[in-house]
């Protein structure tokens, strides 16, 4: 099939098999400027990026602390966002946390089930219930936060001071303009 048919070109010398991440950006910006005129290479370089290294850094804490530890990286925003915020609606949870209400309601029954978690009838709604922490819920949490706060150092170490402050006013930025953007969120 010729180039005019479709075909796309082979811009790389390297097969699909000898990519690695780094290799395949570069592969992904000569490919899409090959495919559209007004390809914004750069953008699609700091998405796919910023993408990459928080599925890396959630897979590594998950791995290395969360699941050794008989807990996912859900159950631990989940009750960490409980730790830090006190009893609160599942809803609450949600949104503070960044998961879907769904998702609480049924993680929710795992961490009652395991006795980490409380459901309470609302004080104000006695059709809604609040989400405590058990003291055996509190104690996991605290001991998980120390040991997942000595990864999150490691990993926050490969950069200065002033560039993790970069790192993270950047960041902000991208987020206080998501409506700006148009995101879409969970609610």
């Amino acid at each position: 099939m010729s180039e005019q048919q479709g075909a796309v070109p082979d811009v790389s010398d390297r097969s699909a098999k000898d990519l690695d991440y780094w290799s395949f950006v570069e592969l992904a910006k000569e490919r899409l400027d090959h495919e559209f005129d007004d390809n914004d290479a750069r953008a699609t370089r700091v998405i796919l990026t910023l993408n990459r290294a928080a599925s890396l850094v959630t897979y590594d804490l998950e791995s290395s602390i969360h699941r050794p530890r008989g807990g996912s990286w859900s159950a631990f925003r989940m009750m960490f966002v409980i730790w830090l915020a006190g009893p609160m609606e599942p809803n609450v949870v949600a949104n503070l946390a960044g998961m879907s209400r769904a998702a609480v309601s049924n993680l929710a029954k795992t961490l009652v089930a395991k006795g980490l978690l409380r459901k309470d009838a609302a004080a104000d709604d006695g059709r809604a219930v609040t989400l405590t922490l058990t003291a055996p819920g509190l104690a996991e949490i605290r001991d998980t936060f120390r040991e997942q706060n000595r990864r999150e150092s490691s990993w926050a170490a490969v950069l200065t001071d002033i560039e993790q402050d970069l790192l993270v006013m950047l960041l902000e930025k991208l987020m206080s303009q998501r409506e700006q953007v148009g995101a879409k969120a969970r609610n």
